[in-house]
């Protein structure tokens, strides 16, 4: 009882702006958050919390980079598989022409000219087959021979080295020298460019020499190199997508505000300060009850 008569000091008052202070600042909070749509709006919110989404969401960024990268390297990869099909269709012209050369009654001079024709396509694939103006058939700077690095994860290291040019025992794509006749197409293997050398340089009666085996070899394994790549990029496509997907949810989950509970918060909080505000209001005059003494 002797407390209720302290004057200097109104320990009661101070109780309940302490408990008003607490209830204002959670309705802040809660507001803060409702209004950012986040339930870490600073550090001090949660700081093992905050430095987790801070790593998912970079990690995040890492990966739909890599998930371009991958689906580059598929779009070129369809680039040089479009074109290698069409050479392998015009090796199977030339096999059909050197077929019609072994007819006596035909005209082997016309048909040199047709493989000839068909060469001068096949070194234009060659040399003209390109994607974003990187060189897809020669082993050129940049180009098939020499590979390409596609980054296909976080880190650097997590990535694929794709060089079907250069399949052991089948190479499409080398160093070799331009020649006489292929003056127009550098960096391919020897038995490609001895192949198209025989082909544009043929004649009537080189035609039953001509051997695209070798040839028609290289691009069968470069084909199946590419297959081989592709399904590679298509498991790593698959699993970006997935652990992009969970790395936002479990970034969603640290720094996205549950907007209805938010809501239960604040409205919690400003019933809670309103009847605060009484209880200090009342606890603040109280002491007056001490005038009575002096009647």
């Amino acid at each position: 009882m002797s407390q209720s008569f302290r004057i200097n000091t109104n320990v009661g008052a101070l109780r309940a702006y302490n408990a008003l202070a607490k209830l204002n600042q959670q309705s802040q909070t809660a507001q803060l958050r409702l209004a950012s749509q986040k339930r870490i709006n600073n550090v001090a919110d949660d700081t093992s919390g905050f430095n987790v989404g801070k790593s998912l969401d970079s990690k995040v960024t890492i990966m739909q980079s890599a998930q371009r990268n991958v689906g580059s390297a598929q779009d070129m990869l369809a680039t040089a598989e479009s074109q290698l099909i069409s050479v392998k269709d015009m090796i199977t012209q030339i096999r059909g022409k050197i077929a019609d050369a072994s007819n006596p009654t035909a005209d082997k001079s016309a048909i040199a000219k047709d493989i000839q024709a068909i060469a001068d396509e096949l070194a234009s694939a060659f040399g003209s087959t390109k994607f974003n103006e990187t060189s897809l058939l020669q082993s050129v700077a940049n180009g098939a021979g020499a590979g390409f690095t596609f980054q296909t994860g976080v880190t650097s290291s997590d990535s694929i080295n794709i060089n079907y040019g250069n399949v052991s025992g089948d190479e499409l794509v080398g160093t070799t020298a331009t020649t006489a006749f292929t003056s127009n197409v550098s960096g391919l293997s020897s038995d490609v460019a001895s192949a198209l050398d025989a082909l544009k340089g043929v004649d009537a009666d080189g035609i039953a020499s001509l051997d695209v085996d070798a040839f028609d070899d290289a691009v069968d394994a470069s084909l199946g190199a590419i297959g081989n790549y592709s399904q590679r990029l298509n498991a790593k496509q698959d699993f970006l997508s997935s652990a992009i997907l969970n790395s936002q949810s479990a970034y969603s989950r640290l720094f996205d505000a549950d907007v209805a509970l938010e809501s239960l918060n604040a409205t919690k909080a400003q019933i809670g300060s309103q009847a605060a505000s009484a209880m200090f209001s009342q606890l603040n005059f109280a002491p007056q009850q001490v005038l009575q003494l002096f009647g």
